[in-house]
């Protein structure tokens, strides 16, 4: 992807911006989305966590039930995916 330089002009303004404090920024003109707008959202295509290998011990049902039910993207996958959101729901319930 080839990126435009920018002027002087741009830069000056893009360093006067960093410097200003957080609740001097304007952003009346950005209105909050709605929660009901993110009902759909799916993380990007091209976003990849980093991944750690580990040796997990799991009940041989459990882990033929995912096998048998997994999306796409193979078991192991929908096995983090299930992970991902219990965590993410259990920091909602805890924040």
């Amino acid at each position: 992807m080839n990126r435009k330089a920018l002027i002087p002009d741009e830069l000056d303004q893009l360093t006067k911006l960093a410097a200003l404090p957080e609740e001097q920024i304007d952003t009346a003109d950005i209105p909050e989305a709605p929660a009901g707008s993110w009902i759909h959202a799916r993380r990007g295509e091209l976003y990849r966590p980093l991944k750690q290998p580990v040796t997990l011990r799991l009940d041989a049902d459990v882990v033929i039930w995912f096998k048998e039910h997994a999306m796409s993207g193979g078991y192991q996958t929908e096995i983090n995916r299930v992970l991902r959101r219990h965590v993410a729901e259990t920091e909602k319930r805890h924040a």
